[in-house]
């Protein structure tokens, strides 16, 4: 097993106590980039999840009590902690996903500037006096915390989505149980043992890493203390867990899988537009929902922008993420590479063209060469599903109306992009694409101060923003009557 920095957890966080799993269970965690075991974390189950759900449930009167400002001043010191130790997250967080150790920082400072933005939204969780029909009454609108929540986080960005749903959901008062993904728990709990550092006292933050997920996830699921569940992850997932959540009548946000087009019209800015698509496309070796998925370029400009592209992504620089200069890491698993593999097969087999890469990369077992494939068409697998790995394929269209029709040809409504120096198509276009993201002339949409979700098969709610902290709270009316002489 190779060293993992002390400061790093492997157990349980249940009532602000480390803890191994009732059964002595512990999985290994492995680096992708070399398949070697870089710890051994605590296996949990159904008891510690319920032990969990008891803890939170025991801290939530006195968190919820506590004045927004209070909560707002520990969430802050976090954030100011998480920004102190950065590197530290960052190298903990490449080890265990992958990524280039450039993009881990900057995932880390991502995160902080949740715990920022709703550290600052937490004061402001206003409600309403209304005009009542009558003169002797008054119409009152309050709100409070939902209670004990739920939060399951994938592993592609392993400390942000944890600490954005976190954010949000201390900051309106409720306390959280969060189940990272088995492959990158490591960042969970280093971020967890920083909040505690912070200030969070016990019960109000709890993790439970595992690798029966559908177990745990069941009693996340069917527990009556749990009132709201949000999840990150694939859209089948998404789909059995807001059922089980039916019988609770349990609120739900859901951020589900994406397959985001890359709209370029003629008369775009194809400098500006080779930047972001790049930006957006391989950021994580393509392992993001919200990466350009389909790339349509305007038949006038296809070639000469497919050229350039395929300069630009031979050029880039594949290697274990810790490597110097590294840009391109390994993909997460050989489950990951496999599908990749195939779906560039699929494409080939049906007439598409590899303009550059299309094969595994001698980098290691789980590094594939980054790839643009020419001449895409509906019918293949990279243009119906997710890809999650460095492949761009690219198809051409004729018109406007074309292109708006390309893009909404999915069950799925994340993201969405399109360039182009027409004000009034920039308009056009964007109210016309059916997503809940739209990046017009900018590949990189995510900000704590955005809502950031999705429409269609791509989930409901809304993260970051002020928007993001309505999910955690409820809305209740009181008419106060008798208030005439």
């Amino acid at each position: 097993m190779l060293d993992v920095n002390q400061t790093v957890p492997t157990q349980a966080l249940i009532g602000g106590a480390w803890q191994n799993a009732d059964t002595g269970r512990r999985f290994d965690v492995r680096d992708p980039a070399t398949g070697h075991v870089i710890a051994s974390i605590a296996d949990c189950g159904e008891q510690e999840t319920r032990d969990a759900i008891a803890a939170a449930d025991a801290a939530l009167a006195d968190w919820s009590a506590m004045p927004a400002a209070g909560r707002a001043a520990i969430l802050r010191r976090w954030a100011d902690l998480m920004i102190e130790r950065a590197d530290e997250l960052a190298r903990t967080l490449t080890r265990e996903n992958g990524k280039p150790l450039a993009e881990a920082r900057g995932e880390v400072m991502y995160g902080a500037s949740y715990l920022h933005w709703f550290s600052e939204e937490a004061t402001r969780a206003y409600g309403d006096v209304i005009p009542a029909p009558g003169a002797d009454r008054r119409i009152l609108v309050t709100r409070s915390p939902v209670g004990v929540c739920a939060a399951i986080t994938p592993w592609n960005f392993p400390n942000a989505m944890l600490v954005r749903k976190a954010a949000a959901a201390l900051a309106a008062g409720c306390t959280l149980v969060a189940k990272p993904a088995a492959e990158t728990p490591l960042s969970a709990l280093l971020a967890a043992r920083i909040g505690i550092e912070a200030g969070l006292p016990g019960g109000v933050f709890n993790i439970v890493p595992g690798t029966d997920a559908a177990a745990i996830g069941a009693v996340l699921t069917a527990s009556e203390t749990v009132r709201k569940l949000s999840f990150t992850g694939s859209t089948g997932v998404g789909r059995k867990l807001i059922a089980q959540c039916a019988p609770t009548v349990k609120r739900v946000s859901m951020e589900l899988g994406g397959n985001a087009p890359f709209i370029v019209f003629e008369d775009a800015d194809l400098d500006a537009a080779l930047d972001g698509l790049m930006a957006s496309k391989f950021r994580n070796s393509g392992q993001t929902c919200v990466c350009a998925n389909r790339i349509f370029v305007h038949d006038s400009v296809k070639d000469e922008f497919a050229g350039r592209l395929a300069e630009r992504v031979a050029a880039l620089t594949v290697g274990p993420g810790d490597q110097d200069g590294a840009e391109i890491g390994p993909l997460i698993s050989e489950a990951a590479f496999a599908k990749v593999e195939r779906m560039v097969s699929d494409a080939l087999a049906k007439g598409g063209r590899v303009l550059t890469g299309g094969a595994k990369h001698p980098a290691g077992d789980l590094f594939y060469q980054p790839t643009v494939i020419d001449a895409v068409t509906a019918d293949m697998d990279v243009m119906r599903e997710e890809i999650f790995g460095p492949v761009a394929p690219l198809a051409g269209f004729a018109t406007e109306a074309e292109a708006i029709e390309l893009a909404n040809d999915t069950e799925h409504g994340l993201a969405a992009y399109l360039y182009t120096r027409d004000l009034g198509r920039a308009w056009r276009v964007g109210d016309a694409l059916h997503y809940g993201m739209v990046g017009i002339n900018e590949g990189v949409l995510s900000s704590a101060a955005a809502p950031f979700g999705g429409v269609k098969q791509s989930g409901f709610g809304r993260e970051g923003s002020r928007y993001g902290l309505d999910d955690y709270l409820e809305i209740k009316y009181m008419l106060m009557g008798g208030l005439s002489a």
